[in-house]
């Protein structure tokens, strides 16, 4: 199976970027399914029930979100009626929708998406995310009733993702680090068959700061001071993500390759098999 994961969707500019490019890229990469981070897809916080639809219909499989998950209170009940839209396993027992999601290709064949938010640097104390993996990892093993599974640790510290990307290898497919909208270079196939890459980068214009219009976080740098709301960066996004290949009968990765389309960035794109 071929996966393209593609990193934090960031307002209009990576919303257009999605709408635009993704089912050619897709097709390009010889995708069986796509999954996107939407987290920031709305004005840089979150993401509308209207803009999670838009993703959707321009070409992902399934959404994932992340610490901003219900900033747009209309999230509340899109993630509670839409299969497709997962928040973090360990954002809140109460939270609505589901921490999981198992969605299939053309041919049937099924992969597990699941999230989980990091504790390092984070605005709220969330639970444990090792302990919330654990249990959906065991019940859905790769290779068993779903032919692979991959994990979205949406964290700041990149000593957590790494861990995260431990714990999980041989247990899932593919373990992809979103939310500090710079793609890493060490995308790697760990000891045990999973495949990992410490942040997918954004869907977002890269002449920015990590995604918004640099005007703003600059003077706050400069003088400590705050004076406008951020906002998104408008220009042309590059859509930032890695292409996950895993072997059917064991839910193994056999390889993985970052992907880089279109805007600032130098060009990445894996060729198809």
């Amino acid at each position: 199976m071929r996966v393209l994961f593609l990193g934090d969707v960031m307002g209009r500019a990576g919303r257009r970027a999605i709408v635009e490019r993704l089912a050619p890229l897709r097709g390009r990469l010889r995708a069986d399914l796509v999954v996107v981070n939407a987290e920031n897809a709305s004005g840089g916080r979150g993401c509308t029930a209207g803009h999670a639809q838009l993703l959707l219909e321009s070409g992902a499989d399934c959404l994932t979100l992340g610490d901003h998950a219900f900033d747009q209170k209309d999230m509340l009940a899109f993630a509670d009626r839409e299969p497709r839209v997962i928040r973090p396993l360990n954002y809140a027992r109460e939270a609505p929708g589901r921490g999981s999601a198992i969605i299939s290709d053309a041919r049937g064949r099924k992969l597990l998406v699941t999230q989980a938010l990091g504790q390092v640097f984070m605005s709220r104390p969330y639970d444990d995310p090792f302990s919330a993996l654990d249990g959906v990892l065991r019940a859905h093993p790769p290779g068993g009733m779903v032919q692979a599974a991959l994990v979205d640790i949406h964290a700041e510290a990149t000593s957590e993702k790494m861990a995260v990307g431990h714990f999980c290898d041989g247990r899932a497919s593919g373990v992809v680090g979103t939310h500090t909208h710079v793609p890493t270079a060490d995308a790697q196939i760990l000891p045990r068959g999973t495949a990992y890459q410490s942040d997918a980068g954004m869907c977002g214009d890269y002449d920015s700061v990590i995604g918004m219009d640099k005007a703003e976080p600059l003077r706050r740098f400069i003088t400590g001071m705050p004076r406008d709301r951020f906002s998104p960066a408008e220009g042309e996004a590059t859509l930032s993500g890695a292409v996950i290949v895993t072997d059917d009968r064991t839910g193994r990765a056999t390889a993985i390759e970052p992907v880089r389309d279109g805007g600032r960035l130098a060009q990445t794109h894996p060729a198809p098999v």
